[in-house]
């Protein structure tokens, strides 16, 4: 299994960036997936997730701001983020969840200046 992240950089803050991260090498349809971060200093988080039958789940923080979505046609889920704010920089990964482990993307960095 191979997740490939993309669309990281760094924005100033109420500026917006897309994370794409395509899968290969599993059934992308029937696994659940999401979007992690890592800050300086603190410890990996769910940001968003979304499963195989499209329910989503967004952490507080980010409500109304990200946006998780996925294309099975294209082994690919989305993060759309929007109104970024300088506690959002971290490394964003992306995993696919299945039975008996976890997978992850190599990361992207996501850098927000105030």
């Amino acid at each position: 299994v191979q997740l490939q992240a993309s669309g990281g950089g760094f924005v100033q803050a109420g500026g917006s960036l897309r994370l794409s991260c395509t899968a290969s090498g599993i059934v992308f349809s029937i696994v659940d997936t999401g979007w992690y971060r890592q800050g300086p200093g603190k410890q990996r988080e769910l940001v968003a997730a979304i499963s195989f039958s499209g329910s989503t789940n967004i952490r507080d923080s980010v409500k109304g701001r990200f946006t998780i979505s996925r294309d099975n046609n294209n082994n690919t889920i989305h993060l759309q983020m929007d109104s970024l704010n300088p506690e959002d920089t971290g490394v964003y990964f992306c995993g696919v969840t299945t039975i008996p482990k976890t997978y992850w993307g190599q990361g992207t960095q996501v850098t927000v200046s105030s």
